[in-house]
């Protein structure tokens, strides 16, 4: 007959295994605000509440931008957030000139 020493074990494992999972899940949050920018065509384009910690697409890339969250929006040359970066905090606008970001990242 198993002692109940060896009975706990299996049991405090999945308990500890549990409490590990549900402590690390978090859900993602949404910046509060728009992010506007103008792409090299002209064209208005606007990120409503964005995800925190996803990257999104500059639709042919952004001439100027403005981000009116209340997070910081970090902007990338390239497409899937790579590549070298600037970083605007919540309430600037940037004119980026001829070096256009492709991606834009929030949080």
């Amino acid at each position: 007959m198993p002692s109940l020493k060896n009975a706990l074990r299996p049991a405090v494992a999945v308990g500890a295994a549990l409490a590990l999972f549900t402590g690390m899940s978090t859900s993602a949050q949404a910046a509060t605000g728009d992010f506007t920018y103008i792409n090299v065509n002209g064209d208005d384009f606007t990120l409503h509440a964005p995800e925190n910690g996803e990257c999104f697409l500059l639709v042919s890339g952004a001439r100027s931008a403005n981000n009116r969250t209340n997070t910081r929006a970090t902007v990338f040359a390239e497409q899937g957030c790579e590549g070298s970066r600037l970083v605007m905090q919540p309430g600037t606008s940037v004119n980026f000139g001829a070096a256009v970001p492709h991606s834009v990242m929030f949080g």
